[in-house]
């Protein structure tokens, strides 16, 4: 009996230990699992924008340099314990943008400043009132002030450009009369703090700006023209997917799955505004850089950025159209057809040009040939639909198409609406300007009457040596109509020198000779 129990308990301890062992290899596989997923979303996150891993190293660089009002002796019995504020100002002012960085660091310091200058006259007037008088002074002063910065904070200007600087000024003044309330030497403590705090701005704000400076306004820049793209690709890939030809065998209003996803790129559009206008307020900011010059017009990128999103929630309604279940008659879609193809891709490629116009900062010379043609398909549109018979038509089966028709027709107009926009920020923004390159066939300079007219000033004689060179006109009308009768083959060269000695009173020999130059045959 001892045997068995010892051998049952042997064999309940074995399977405990495999039950242990492979809970514990379990573990082990989904930690393993948790930290490759982990590691391979860091990577991607750096790969997606390396500028996070560089603004990472900027982050700890300011930190170091400003900890050294710590680590140094010789700073720490200076500054004191105040040095701990500079360190609060680099965790809490750098930001990803040099103009984010900016505001902060500016409405933090000038916030800091007057807050502290008034703070410093509250507690000298509340000390005026005696013992007794001064806390009720000083909170009286809190109050006032709190209340009147906080209701500042709902206009929306200052919401937008100074809520932080409002939230600082707020902060400062309640710890500078409450501090001085109790505090001796609240005069150098606010100058220490104000100092360690001009210290810490002052190095986020050289770092942010001098090492791999990432600009809102560049970024605000390439935001605006990839959304315009997005637009382009989606109407482009449109008209070709929804209006097939007939020899691709689909039906219309079908699209495929792969096109369908390539055919989301306008979503992004939808949910930027609030991106742009905050890259916006923080290219205002910043100084002249690159491309962009002081006083850069970014309010112009924002009323395009309007513009774009109503056209692309107007592509949010005809994408809803795609594989709808009504089956459009051959017979209207054959009117509608090639109008709204064209308008379609015509839109798409002015789209895709005022977008290369924008990336490459230089005049749109492309867009208005593929506007005018998107707005002569809409003519053709309405010329097809009115000489078209449509009583025995199903009105429920042509209603898709004809919404569809009409969407693209208001997208046509978004687009021009577009178009304008881009003009005003190439003119505001001094785009450059467009090169246009034109050949045109070399013409033979013939001489007729009254073609000389030579400009002398008074008093003055000139000598004009009019050299004629002959040309072989036979042979070129020959080569342009060889069925052409053939003249007499003229001398292969043949050259006239005529000096005349011009003056006020020799115009009239001057034209009879130049006539007889014309007429010579």
């Amino acid at each position: 009996m001892e045997i068995t129990e010892l051998e049952t308990a042997g064999e309940e301890k074995v399977r405990f230990f495999s039950r242990l062992c492979r809970w514990l290899k379990a573990l082990l596989g989904k930690l393993s699992t948790k930290v490759v997923k982990v590691v391979k979303s860091i990577i991607k996150l750096g790969q997606d924008d390396p500028r996070r891993v560089i603004h990472s190293l900027k982050v700890a660089l300011a930190l170091t340099l400003v900890s050294i009002l710590y680590y140094w002796r010789v700073l720490f019995d200076g500054i004191g314990i105040a040095g701990i504020w500079a360190v609060i100002t680099v965790v809490v002012v750098f930001e990803f943008t040099v103009g984010a960085t900016l505001s902060k660091g500016l409405n933090r310091g000038f916030a800091t400043f007057i807050a502290g200058a008034l703070g410093l006259g509250a507690t000298h007037i509340a000390s005026l009132f005696g013992v007794k008088g001064e806390p009720i002074v000083l909170g009286i002063f809190v109050f006032l002030l709190a209340a009147a910065s906080t209701f500042s904070r709902f206009f929306p200007r200052i919401k937008a450009r100074y809520d932080y600087g409002v939230l600082i000024f707020i902060l400062t003044f309640s710890m500078v009369t409450v501090s001085g309330y109790h505090v001796e030497g609240i005069l150098e403590m606010s100058n220490e703090r104000l100092l360690t705090i001009a210290i810490g701005g002052g190095t986020c704000m050289i770092i942010s700006a001098f090492v791999c400076p990432v600009w809102a306004g560049e970024d605000l820049h390439k935001l605006i023209s990839s959304n315009i793209e997005n637009l382009a690709n989606y109407l482009e890939g449109f008209g070709g997917e929804y209006f097939p030809l007939p020899k691709d065998g689909k039906s219309a209003g079908i699209v495929s799955k792969s096109k369908e996803s390539f055919l989301q790129g306008y979503k992004s559009v939808l949910n930027s505004k609030s991106s742009e206008e905050s890259l916006a307020n923080f290219a205002r900011w910043e100084p002249g850089h690159g491309r962009f010059k002081f006083r850069h017009p970014w309010k112009q990128y924002l009323k395009i950025g309007a513009l774009a999103r109503q056209c692309a929630y107007q592509i949010e309604t005809l994408n809803g159209h795609i594989n709808s279940d009504v089956q459009v008659p051959p017979e209207f879609l054959q009117i509608i057809q090639d109008s709204c193809k064209t308008m379609s891709i015509e839109s798409g490629k002015a789209l895709k040009a005022l977008a290369v116009a924008i990336k490459t900062m230089e005049e749109p010379k492309d867009a208005r040939e593929h506007l005018e043609n998107s707005k002569t398909a809409v003519k053709d549109l309405k010329i097809a639909l009115k000489a078209a018979s449509l009583e025995t038509a199903d009105i429920l089966a042509i209603v898709p198409a004809a919404t569809v028709a009409s969407i693209l027709v208001e997208i046509v107009k978004g687009v021009e609406k577009i178009s304008k926009s881009v003009h005003e920020l190439s003119e505001l923004a001094h785009f450059k300007k467009a090169v246009e390159c034109t050949v045109s066939q070399e013409k033979p300079l013939l001489l007729h009457r009254g073609s000389v007219n030579p400009v002398l000033l008074d008093g003055e004689d000139a000598h004009v040596i009019i050299t004629v060179g002959e040309t072989n006109i036979g042979s070129q009308e020959n080569e342009i109509n060889p069925q052409a009768p053939k003249g007499p083959k003229p001398r292969e060269e043949a050259k006239i020198w005529l000096k005349l000695l011009y003056c006020k009173s020799s115009t009239q020999e001057l034209k009879q000779h130049a006539l007889l130059i014309a007429d010579r045959p």
